[in-house]
């Protein structure tokens, strides 16, 4: 049996979930509201204030959909909770990040600035202090919406392994590479 799927989830108090005929899971709690479509082969109960997920048989496809599912959950359940973060931080001289509501505007050492557009549920927060390097910080309640958004911004200056020039997570080690040697 799945090591993940069959963990239930606990739920904290102030979550309630609520099931619909066509398995498609709602958990509301403080932060808000995330709803999300489980497969129709899958039972989805709430059992003394915890979610059990159980499966039909032991094929290939049920198997992986039920540590996926109850990732999924669980996934949700935090969100609404407590919200997820991730911090990204600018390392190059000149580069720089400004949050203008939805839109973040950032310099990245090319001719032009680059302008994002966040979706609604993402906000954004810019640090700039002196001496430091800039650091964006993203909030949501939606675990898959957060990492594709920040994926996206990292994207757009990769971390380059010789000095490190580039946009990273706060906390991540990269790979350095030993520069030219000189001949003798």
């Amino acid at each position: 049996m799945s090591r993940i799927g069959k963990l239930p989830v606990n739920l904290p108090r102030n979550v309630t979930v609520s099931i619909s005929d066509t398995n498609v899971v709602s958990v509301k709690g403080p932060l808000g509201e995330l709803t999300q479509a489980i497969d129709k082969d899958l039972k989805v109960e709430v059992v003394d204030n915890t979610i059990v997920i159980s499966r039909p048989s032991e094929s290939k496809n049920h198997k992986s959909l039920h540590g996926l599912s109850r990732a999924l959950i669980t996934n949700m359940v935090f969100g609404v909770s407590q919200g997820y973060k991730k911090e990204l931080e600018l390392v190059g001289v000149g580069y720089r990040a400004e949050a203008k509501g939805q839109h973040l505007e950032m310099s990245l050492g090319y001719s032009h600035d680059i302008i994002i557009e966040l979706p609604g549920e993402v906000k954004v927060e810019t640090k700039t202090e002196r001496r430091s390097n800039p650091i964006i910080t993203l909030t949501c309640i939606d675990k898959q919406l957060i990492g594709h958004v920040a994926a996206k911004i990292r994207s757009l200056r990769p971390p380059e392994p010789y000095k490190g020039k580039g946009i990273k997570f706060v906390g991540e080690q990269l790979r350095r590479k030993a520069g030219k040697s000189a001949s003798v």
